[in-house]
Protein backbone atom coordinates (compact mmCIF):
# COMPACT_ATOMS: atom_id res chain seq x y z
CA UNK A 1 0.00 0.00 0.00
CA UNK A 2 1.22 3.42 -0.18
CA UNK A 3 2.98 5.24 2.49
CA UNK A 4 0.29 7.11 4.29
CA UNK A 5 -1.23 3.58 5.09
CA UNK A 6 1.29 2.26 6.17
CA UNK A 7 2.31 5.62 8.71
CA UNK A 8 -0.87 5.80 10.11
CA UNK A 9 -1.08 1.71 10.55
CA UNK A 10 2.21 1.65 12.76
CA UNK A 11 1.18 4.56 14.75
CA UNK A 12 -1.92 3.45 15.22
CA UNK A 13 -0.54 -0.09 16.21
CA UNK A 14 1.97 1.90 18.71
CA UNK A 15 -1.18 3.70 20.37
CA UNK A 16 -2.10 0.62 20.82
CA UNK A 17 0.71 -0.41 22.73
CA UNK A 18 1.78 2.70 23.72
CA UNK A 19 1.66 1.76 27.62
CA UNK A 20 4.40 -0.74 27.20
CA UNK A 21 6.59 1.15 24.48
CA UNK A 22 10.08 1.35 25.22
CA UNK A 23 12.11 5.05 24.11
CA UNK A 24 11.80 5.97 20.57
CA UNK A 25 9.21 3.19 20.21
CA UNK A 26 6.62 5.02 18.38
CA UNK A 27 9.46 6.53 16.07
CA UNK A 28 10.93 2.99 15.78
CA UNK A 29 7.55 1.19 14.73
CA UNK A 30 6.94 3.99 12.15
CA UNK A 31 10.26 4.35 10.82
CA UNK A 32 9.97 -0.07 10.50
CA UNK A 33 6.07 0.45 8.85
CA UNK A 34 7.75 2.99 6.23
CA UNK A 35 11.29 1.18 5.57
CA UNK A 36 10.49 -1.26 2.99
CA UNK A 37 9.45 0.66 0.62
CA UNK A 38 12.75 1.64 -0.20
CA UNK A 39 13.06 -1.06 -2.84
CA UNK A 40 10.84 1.36 -4.82
CA UNK A 41 13.68 2.97 -5.64
CA UNK A 42 14.56 -0.20 -8.10
CA UNK A 43 12.23 1.49 -10.59
CA UNK A 44 14.81 3.97 -11.31
CA UNK A 45 16.85 0.93 -12.43
CA UNK A 46 13.74 0.52 -14.90
CA UNK A 47 11.66 -2.33 -15.59
CA UNK A 48 13.69 -5.50 -14.88
CA UNK A 49 14.96 -4.11 -12.01
CA UNK A 50 11.65 -2.99 -10.57
CA UNK A 51 10.23 -6.52 -10.85
CA UNK A 52 13.56 -8.53 -9.73
CA UNK A 53 13.52 -6.22 -6.19
CA UNK A 54 10.37 -4.64 -5.57
CA UNK A 55 8.23 -5.93 -2.85
CA UNK A 56 10.83 -8.50 -2.64
CA UNK A 57 14.43 -7.18 -0.78
CA UNK A 58 12.90 -5.22 2.25
CA UNK A 59 9.93 -6.84 2.02
CA UNK A 60 11.14 -10.64 2.46
CA UNK A 61 11.22 -11.83 6.04
CA UNK A 62 14.99 -12.07 5.94
CA UNK A 63 14.85 -8.52 4.41
CA UNK A 64 12.66 -7.38 7.40
CA UNK A 65 14.74 -8.72 10.15
CA UNK A 66 18.05 -6.87 9.04
CA UNK A 67 15.73 -3.53 8.43
CA UNK A 68 14.66 -4.26 11.96
CA UNK A 69 18.12 -5.23 13.80
CA UNK A 70 18.84 -1.92 12.29
CA UNK A 71 16.59 0.36 13.31
CA UNK A 72 16.82 -0.95 16.83
CA UNK A 73 20.44 -0.70 16.65
CA UNK A 74 20.62 2.67 15.47
CA UNK A 75 17.94 3.55 18.41
CA UNK A 76 19.83 2.15 21.32
CA UNK A 77 23.36 4.12 20.03
CA UNK A 78 20.92 7.35 19.93
CA UNK A 79 20.11 6.30 23.45
CA UNK A 80 23.15 5.66 24.58
CA UNK A 81 24.76 8.92 23.50
CA UNK A 82 21.59 11.28 24.66
CA UNK A 83 20.02 8.91 28.05
CA UNK A 84 17.00 10.82 29.40
CA UNK A 85 17.32 10.16 33.40
CA UNK A 86 13.62 11.92 33.83
CA UNK A 87 10.23 11.83 33.13
CA UNK A 88 8.00 12.18 29.33
CA UNK A 89 4.31 12.74 29.79
CA UNK A 90 4.01 11.17 32.89
CA UNK A 91 6.51 8.20 31.90
CA UNK A 92 9.76 7.05 32.79
CA UNK A 93 12.28 5.53 30.32
CA UNK A 94 14.33 2.96 31.68
CA UNK A 95 17.72 2.55 29.74
CA UNK A 96 17.06 1.54 25.78
CA UNK A 97 17.72 -2.06 25.30
CA UNK A 98 17.61 -4.43 22.22
CA UNK A 99 15.20 -6.53 22.49
CA UNK A 100 12.42 -3.96 23.60
CA UNK A 101 13.56 -1.95 20.89
CA UNK A 102 13.74 -5.01 17.97
CA UNK A 103 10.38 -6.20 19.06
CA UNK A 104 8.99 -2.47 18.68
CA UNK A 105 10.68 -2.49 15.52
CA UNK A 106 9.71 -5.92 14.13
CA UNK A 107 5.74 -4.69 14.88
CA UNK A 108 5.93 -2.01 12.54
CA UNK A 109 7.48 -4.04 9.46
CA UNK A 110 5.36 -7.16 10.22
CA UNK A 111 2.02 -4.71 9.96
CA UNK A 112 3.52 -3.19 6.59
CA UNK A 113 4.15 -6.73 5.50
CA UNK A 114 0.55 -7.98 6.19
CA UNK A 115 -0.79 -4.71 4.25
CA UNK A 116 1.21 -5.67 1.43
CA UNK A 117 0.32 -9.24 1.22
CA UNK A 118 -3.19 -7.92 1.36
CA UNK A 119 -2.83 -5.32 -0.99
CA UNK A 120 -1.30 -5.19 -4.81
CA UNK A 121 1.13 -7.82 -6.82
CA UNK A 122 1.85 -9.33 -3.32
CA UNK A 123 5.43 -9.61 -1.84
CA UNK A 124 8.17 -12.57 -1.96
CA UNK A 125 8.20 -13.25 1.98
CA UNK A 126 11.16 -16.32 1.14
CA UNK A 127 13.08 -14.00 -0.89
CA UNK A 128 16.36 -14.99 -1.25
CA UNK A 129 15.73 -18.46 -1.03
CA UNK A 130 12.30 -19.27 -2.79
CA UNK A 131 11.41 -16.91 -5.59
CA UNK A 132 7.98 -17.11 -4.57
CA UNK A 133 4.91 -14.16 -4.49
CA UNK A 134 2.87 -14.45 -1.88
CA UNK A 135 -1.09 -12.18 -2.27
CA UNK A 136 -3.90 -12.07 -1.38
CA UNK A 137 -5.74 -9.68 -3.61
CA UNK A 138 -7.95 -8.22 -0.66
CA UNK A 139 -7.55 -4.42 -1.43
CA UNK A 140 -6.05 -2.37 -3.91
CA UNK A 141 -2.80 -0.52 -3.18
CA UNK A 142 -4.77 2.35 -2.36
CA UNK A 143 -8.13 1.85 -0.49
CA UNK A 144 -9.63 5.07 0.85
CA UNK A 145 -11.75 3.15 2.87
CA UNK A 146 -8.53 1.61 4.88
CA UNK A 147 -6.68 4.94 5.00
CA UNK A 148 -10.35 6.64 6.25
CA UNK A 149 -10.61 4.09 9.05
CA UNK A 150 -7.11 4.99 9.90
CA UNK A 151 -7.11 8.86 9.93
CA UNK A 152 -10.61 8.63 11.76
CA UNK A 153 -9.18 6.72 14.62
CA UNK A 154 -5.87 9.08 14.85
CA UNK A 155 -8.11 12.47 14.60
CA UNK A 156 -11.17 11.40 17.00
CA UNK A 157 -9.53 11.22 20.29
CA UNK A 158 -7.37 14.79 19.31
CA UNK A 159 -10.63 15.87 19.04
CA UNK A 160 -12.31 14.55 22.24
CA UNK A 161 -9.00 15.15 23.79
CA UNK A 162 -10.07 19.31 22.96
CA UNK A 163 -13.70 19.29 23.93
CA UNK A 164 -13.02 17.69 27.50
CA UNK A 165 -9.74 20.40 27.97
CA UNK A 166 -12.99 22.72 26.84
CA UNK A 167 -15.19 21.68 29.20
CA UNK A 168 -12.39 21.33 32.33
CA UNK A 169 -11.82 17.53 32.06
CA UNK A 170 -8.11 16.95 32.38
CA UNK A 171 -6.75 13.06 31.28
CA UNK A 172 -3.61 11.94 32.85
CA UNK A 173 -1.43 9.76 30.29
CA UNK A 174 -1.39 8.97 27.46
CA UNK A 175 -4.62 9.09 24.71
CA UNK A 176 -5.65 6.87 21.77
CA UNK A 177 -5.00 3.75 23.25
CA UNK A 178 -8.48 2.42 23.30
CA UNK A 179 -9.51 4.47 19.85
CA UNK A 180 -6.09 2.24 18.51
CA UNK A 181 -7.21 -1.05 19.76
CA UNK A 182 -10.51 -0.58 17.80
CA UNK A 183 -9.43 0.49 15.02
CA UNK A 184 -6.94 -2.06 14.29
CA UNK A 185 -9.93 -4.75 15.22
CA UNK A 186 -11.89 -2.43 12.84
CA UNK A 187 -9.71 -3.00 9.76
CA UNK A 188 -8.74 -6.48 10.55
CA UNK A 189 -12.70 -6.75 10.32
CA UNK A 190 -12.83 -5.43 7.07
CA UNK A 191 -10.28 -7.54 5.71
CA UNK A 192 -11.88 -10.30 6.57
CA UNK A 193 -15.23 -9.16 4.90
CA UNK A 194 -13.14 -8.50 2.48
CA UNK A 195 -11.99 -11.79 1.94
CA UNK A 196 -15.53 -13.55 2.19
CA UNK A 197 -16.34 -11.00 -0.71
CA UNK A 198 -13.39 -12.04 -2.76
CA UNK A 199 -14.59 -15.80 -2.06
CA UNK A 200 -17.95 -15.48 -3.29
CA UNK A 201 -16.48 -13.56 -6.26
CA UNK A 202 -14.30 -16.45 -7.81
CA UNK A 203 -16.77 -19.20 -6.50
CA UNK A 204 -19.46 -17.26 -8.52
CA UNK A 205 -16.75 -17.39 -11.62
CA UNK A 206 -16.21 -21.09 -11.51
CA UNK A 207 -19.82 -21.74 -11.34
CA UNK A 208 -20.50 -20.45 -15.04
CA UNK A 209 -19.61 -20.52 -18.75
CA UNK A 210 -17.71 -18.33 -20.86
CA UNK A 211 -19.64 -18.33 -24.19
CA UNK A 212 -19.83 -21.59 -24.21
CA UNK A 213 -16.43 -22.90 -22.89
CA UNK A 214 -15.97 -24.30 -19.30
CA UNK A 215 -13.55 -22.24 -16.73
CA UNK A 216 -10.55 -24.06 -15.35
CA UNK A 217 -9.57 -20.79 -13.16
CA UNK A 218 -10.36 -18.06 -12.06
CA UNK A 219 -8.96 -15.12 -9.89
CA UNK A 220 -11.02 -12.25 -8.57
CA UNK A 221 -9.46 -8.77 -7.86
CA UNK A 222 -10.61 -5.69 -6.16
CA UNK A 223 -12.13 -2.24 -7.09
CA UNK A 224 -10.72 0.84 -5.51
CA UNK A 225 -13.87 2.72 -4.30
CA UNK A 226 -16.72 -0.20 -3.38
CA UNK A 227 -15.96 -3.70 -2.26
CA UNK A 228 -18.77 -4.98 -3.89
CA UNK A 229 -17.40 -4.67 -7.53
CA UNK A 230 -15.12 -6.87 -8.60
CA UNK A 231 -12.84 -7.59 -12.00
CA UNK A 232 -12.85 -11.44 -12.77
CA UNK A 233 -10.12 -13.33 -14.73
CA UNK A 234 -11.34 -16.74 -15.91
CA UNK A 235 -8.88 -19.47 -17.63
CA UNK A 236 -10.67 -21.58 -20.44
CA UNK A 237 -9.48 -24.40 -22.69
CA UNK A 238 -8.59 -21.80 -25.35
CA UNK A 239 -8.98 -18.51 -23.61
CA UNK A 240 -8.71 -15.90 -21.00
CA UNK A 241 -12.18 -14.32 -20.11
CA UNK A 242 -12.26 -10.57 -17.87
CA UNK A 243 -15.64 -10.12 -16.48
CA UNK A 244 -17.25 -7.65 -14.04
CA UNK A 245 -18.41 -8.96 -10.60
CA UNK A 246 -21.11 -7.22 -9.15
CA UNK A 247 -21.78 -8.45 -5.63
CA UNK A 248 -24.29 -5.87 -4.40
CA UNK A 249 -27.59 -6.68 -3.67
CA UNK A 250 -30.08 -6.93 -6.51
CA UNK A 251 -26.78 -6.89 -8.72
CA UNK A 252 -26.62 -9.59 -11.74
CA UNK A 253 -23.63 -11.04 -13.05
CA UNK A 254 -23.49 -11.85 -16.50
CA UNK A 255 -20.37 -14.06 -17.71
CA UNK A 256 -21.84 -13.59 -21.55
CA UNK A 257 -20.53 -9.93 -21.33
CA UNK A 258 -16.99 -11.13 -20.65
CA UNK A 259 -13.94 -9.99 -22.73
CA UNK A 260 -12.63 -12.97 -23.94
CA UNK A 261 -8.74 -13.24 -24.97
CA UNK A 262 -7.96 -16.15 -27.39
CA UNK A 263 -4.43 -17.82 -26.42
CA UNK A 264 -2.35 -18.13 -29.45
CA UNK A 265 -1.82 -21.22 -31.21
CA UNK A 266 1.34 -23.12 -30.49
CA UNK A 267 3.90 -22.63 -32.61
CA UNK A 268 8.03 -23.08 -32.96
CA UNK A 269 8.57 -19.25 -31.96
CA UNK A 270 6.09 -19.23 -28.97
CA UNK A 271 7.99 -22.97 -27.59
CA UNK A 272 11.10 -20.42 -28.08
CA UNK A 273 10.45 -17.49 -26.40
CA UNK A 274 8.67 -19.11 -23.73
CA UNK A 275 11.85 -21.35 -23.55
CA UNK A 276 14.15 -18.49 -22.29
CA UNK A 277 15.63 -17.35 -18.40
CA UNK A 278 13.63 -14.21 -19.03
CA UNK A 279 10.07 -15.72 -19.87
CA UNK A 280 10.73 -18.29 -16.62
CA UNK A 281 11.06 -14.64 -14.40
CA UNK A 282 8.18 -13.46 -15.83
CA UNK A 283 5.64 -16.49 -15.79
CA UNK A 284 7.11 -16.90 -11.84
CA UNK A 285 5.76 -13.42 -11.42
CA UNK A 286 3.09 -13.50 -13.74
CA UNK A 287 -1.04 -14.23 -12.46
CA UNK A 288 -2.85 -14.71 -15.74
CA UNK A 289 -0.32 -14.52 -18.48
CA UNK A 290 -0.70 -13.97 -21.69
CA UNK A 291 1.32 -14.77 -24.90
CA UNK A 292 0.85 -13.04 -28.39
CA UNK A 293 2.95 -14.05 -31.08
CA UNK A 294 3.74 -11.35 -34.03
CA UNK A 295 5.73 -11.74 -37.56
CA UNK A 296 8.54 -9.26 -38.05
CA UNK A 297 10.49 -8.28 -41.52
CA UNK A 298 13.33 -11.12 -40.37
CA UNK A 299 11.85 -12.98 -37.45
CA UNK A 300 8.80 -12.93 -34.96
CA UNK A 301 8.21 -10.68 -32.13
CA UNK A 302 6.60 -12.49 -28.64
CA UNK A 303 5.05 -10.59 -25.72
CA UNK A 304 4.25 -12.01 -22.59
CA UNK A 305 1.54 -10.30 -20.43
CA UNK A 306 -0.61 -10.62 -17.28
CA UNK A 307 -4.25 -10.18 -17.22
CA UNK A 308 -4.38 -9.78 -13.39
CA UNK A 309 -3.79 -6.21 -15.00
CA UNK A 310 -6.75 -4.63 -16.56
CA UNK A 311 -6.29 -2.39 -19.54
CA UNK A 312 -4.90 0.93 -19.16
CA UNK A 313 -3.24 0.33 -15.93
CA UNK A 314 -0.95 2.01 -16.04
CA UNK A 315 0.85 1.21 -12.48
CA UNK A 316 4.97 0.26 -12.38
CA UNK A 317 4.15 -3.16 -11.70
CA UNK A 318 2.20 -3.60 -14.63
CA UNK A 319 4.96 -5.30 -16.50
CA UNK A 320 5.44 -7.03 -19.49
CA UNK A 321 8.12 -8.74 -21.62
CA UNK A 322 9.00 -8.47 -25.36
CA UNK A 323 11.07 -10.89 -27.05
CA UNK A 324 12.01 -10.42 -30.85
CA UNK A 325 13.37 -13.57 -32.69
CA UNK A 326 15.40 -14.05 -36.34
CA UNK A 327 13.92 -16.59 -38.32
CA UNK A 328 16.14 -19.49 -36.97
CA UNK A 329 14.17 -18.77 -33.87
CA UNK A 330 17.19 -17.13 -32.15
CA UNK A 331 16.95 -14.22 -29.63
CA UNK A 332 17.78 -11.58 -30.84
CA UNK A 333 16.66 -8.56 -27.93
CA UNK A 334 14.63 -9.47 -25.16
CA UNK A 335 13.60 -6.86 -22.10
CA UNK A 336 10.92 -5.73 -19.85
CA UNK A 337 9.03 -3.11 -20.45
CA UNK A 338 6.32 -0.72 -18.23
CA UNK A 339 2.48 -0.98 -19.67
CA UNK A 340 2.27 2.71 -19.39
CA UNK A 341 5.34 3.29 -21.75
CA UNK A 342 5.07 0.39 -23.95
CA UNK A 343 6.67 1.95 -27.14
CA UNK A 344 10.77 3.26 -27.40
Amino acid sequence: MEPFTHAFTSLALARAGQRRLPRFGTAMMIAAGLAPDLDYASYLGGPEAFLRYHRTVLHSLAGSAVMACAIAGACCALDKKFPVNHTVQGKTFAPLKFAPALAASAAGAAGHLLLDVCSGVGVQLLWPFRARWTGWDLSTNFDPWILLLLVTGFLLPLLFGLIGEEVGERKKGPRGNRAAVVTMALLAAYLGARANLRGQAVTLLLSREYHGRVPLSAGAYPDAATPLDWRGVVVTDNTIEEVDVPLGPGAAFDPDRSLTHHKPDDSPALDAGEKTVAAAEFLGYARFPLASVGRLEDGYRVELRDLRFASGDTEPANVFLRMDLDSSLQVKQEEFRFAAYPNP
